[in-house]
């Protein structure tokens, strides 16, 4: 096998797993939350699969990104680590790429540095993470080959479908908390 294809696979599977270790971070987080996916809060699993996935993505997507950068056929650099869109082959892919790169970078500061922030600070800059997923799952589906894998694409689907479900019953159980209560659900 060549050092090119070599490059080429590890960058796809390491990727891949970003994607799929971000997934799991999402849909354990909108667990953790009371009333959406209740079955679910009440098992200390839960919280150690979203400590763990967390984190986990940081270590695959820094594989993925220094693959892409020793991978010559690639024709990523350094710059396009911090400015999306200048990427000379395939730019919107790689630009959305570099975004979702640096929202899940903010993501996981503020919850590092969550004790020097207000709930409300945190909670925001926390939920970055929804964006992040949205701009790394059009990152995959423009960028990568694998969706062309019959497989790969109906499991993405189905957990990007799966994780918008929650993520409105979320919503919406947020907005109706907001109406009874008459105080910004943001809060919560």
């Amino acid at each position: 096998m060549s050092p090119d294809l070599i490059l080429w696979v590890l960058a796809r599977s390491s990727g891949t797993a970003a994607l799929v270790a971000l997934s799991l971070s999402l849909l354990s987080g909108i667990a953790l939350r009371a009333g959406v996916l209740a079955w679910l809060t009440q098992n200390r699993g839960v919280r150690v699969l979203h400590d763990f996935t967390s984190v986990l993505w940081l270590p695959l997507g820094l594989a993925h990104v220094i693959t892409l950068l020793l991978d010559p056929t690639a024709h990523i650099a350094l710059t396009d680590l911090v400015i999306p869109f200048r990427a000379s082959y395939g730019w919107f892919a790689v630009g959305l790429g570099t975004i979702s790169l640096q929202l899940l970078v903010v993501v996981m500061l503020s919850t590092w540095l969550r004790r020097h922030q207000t709930h409300a600070q945190w909670l925001a800059l926390h939920r970055l993470s929804y964006l992040a997923f949205a701009t790394l799952f059009a990152h995959t589906l423009l960028a990568g080959t694998d969706f062309t894998q019959p497989l790969v694409a109906r499991l993405a689907w189905a957990t990007a479908l799966i994780l918008c479900a929650a993520g409105a019953v979320r919503l919406a159980r947020a907005a109706a908390r907001e109406a009874r209560s008459g105080r910004p659900a943001a809060a919560s």
